[in-house]
């Protein structure tokens, strides 16, 4: 008799990728980046297990949105005071803090749990080029995505 094979963190292999974002579409690119770091991709994919790789995305401040979403997309903070609501435009936060326009997008697309919250600290995202992780000697990972 045949047992399914069910993944645990003993025999998970992880890789670490490095993703260029320039001239990528914001939700195009979450959406691909939240399957490598949930581990859709691989054929040891198991819904309760973390099986997925670190990543890394660099340049982060050249990122497009499509449509006018620059003008109409808006990010919502509350400081949790009585009237304390804020709202960004994307195009603004994309000029002020590029990074949290990409790690938004890619967290709204993981699991709302502490397995989403433990494949979200894989994820490291820099407005430049320039990142600190050349020592764990990241794969170039490319999306056929526009």
């Amino acid at each position: 008799m045949k047992t399914t094979f069910m993944a645990n963190s003993q025999n998970v292999d992880r890789k670490w990728y490095i993703v260029d974002a320039e001239g990528q579409t914001v939700g195009r690119l979450a959406a691909e980046v939240a399957k490598v770091l949930r581990g859709k991709n691989k054929p040891i994919f198991t819904p309760h297990v973390d099986t997925g790789d670190f990543v890394i995305i660099i340049n982060a401040e050249k990122v497009v949105f499509s449509g006018k979403k620059l003008v109409d997309k808006t990010y919502f903070r509350h400081s949790g005071y009585p009237g304390g609501t804020t709202f960004t435009t994307a195009g603004d936060m994309l000029a002020k803090q590029p990074v949290k326009v990409l790690e938004s997008a890619i967290r709204g697309m993981l699991p709302k749990n502490r397995l989403g919250a433990q494949m979200y600290r894989k994820l490291n995202v820099y407005a430049g080029t320039e990142h600190p992780h050349a020592a764990q000697q990241p794969e170039k990972l490319a999306f056929n995505i526009r």
